[in-house]
């Protein structure tokens, strides 16, 4: 049994099949799978790295499927390029909650019982209003801990009830932390006893944010392969953040001097994950 080393530093065992699912879960056929896995595998040593894992199976994948599995599959790594300051990472959570009906703003500035705080993301509907505590990372293994929780604890104890917006459904109720890597389990544990609502990228089992993602369909700009790392970053800069919004605003490519062959590759790319 071959070891391997995590991003965290922790050791465990390859496993085949997890590999296999994995991709399976970003839309490979089955065939393509197992002879992806098989190839992997064979490449192994121990001690090796889950990134180098990842991207032999991210080669072989881009050679044998289309550029949408090979995007949907490199979602976790497109969360990291929502960077390096992180608000690319916000406007895309706000994107995530419009979706599902909330009026999400970023940056809004709420005057609590103690104190004056500046929110990384405030959704409001009729029958709820929450705000979210939004922990971006760059790179994966960093985790939001225990400190993370209890501040963030503090945070919601304060804004309690204020309001996000004139009516009175607009009452704040819930905090979230959301971070697109993990969180340790000092601060699960402390979450759950105290009442926060955490959310990351394969946590809770289910309806986790690579689960959300998968089912709105908003997949962030950075899971383009047609777009180079200077071109995502011009398109973020100018608030164009999920594919749906090339698709709406194919001009928008002008601010990156694409050609139409490119440009229509872009969108092309864009329309299979939407």
């Amino acid at each position: 049994m071959t070891q391997i080393v995590k991003a965290d530093g922790n050791v465990e065992v390859f496993d085949f099949k997890k590999l296999q699912r994995s991709l399976r879960r970003s839309g490979a056929s089955e065939a393509d799978a197992k002879e992806i896995a098989s190839h992997v595998e064979a490449e192994i040593h121990e001690g090796i790295h889950t990134q180098e894992i990842y991207h032999h199976a991210f080669s072989y994948l881009k050679a044998r499927e289309e550029p949408a599995v090979v995007a949907r599959y490199s979602l976790r790594r497109a969360l990291f390029g929502l960077g390096p300051t992180g608000f690319p990472f916000e406007d895309f959570l706000a994107r995530l909650f419009e979706y599902e009906g909330y009026t999400a703003k970023t940056g809004l500035i709420v005057k609590g019982k103690c104190a004056v705080h500046e929110l990384d993301v405030a959704a409001y509907k009729p029958d709820h209003a929450f705000v979210v505590e939004a922990k971006f990372h760059a790179r994966p293994g960093i985790k939001s801990d225990l400190q993370v929780a209890l501040y963030s604890y503090a945070r919601m104890l304060d804004l309690r009830d204020e309001k996000l917006c004139g009516g009175d459904v607009c009452g704040v109720k819930d905090l979230w932390i959301i971070t697109n890597t993990k969180f340790t389990s000092a601060a699960v544990n402390y979450a759950a006893c105290v009442g926060l609502n955490l959310l990351g990228w394969d946590y809770p089992a289910k309806n986790n944010l690579y689960d959300r993602v998968q089912f709105s369909k908003l997949y962030p700009i950075t899971v383009l392969q047609s777009l180079s790392d200077g071109e995502k970053s011009v398109l973020l800069e100018k608030k164009i953040i999920v594919c749906s919004d090339i698709i709406k605003k194919p001009h928008i490519l002008r601010h990156i001097r694409a050609t139409t062959r490119k440009a229509e590759a872009i969108i092309s790319e864009a329309r299979q994950l939407s």
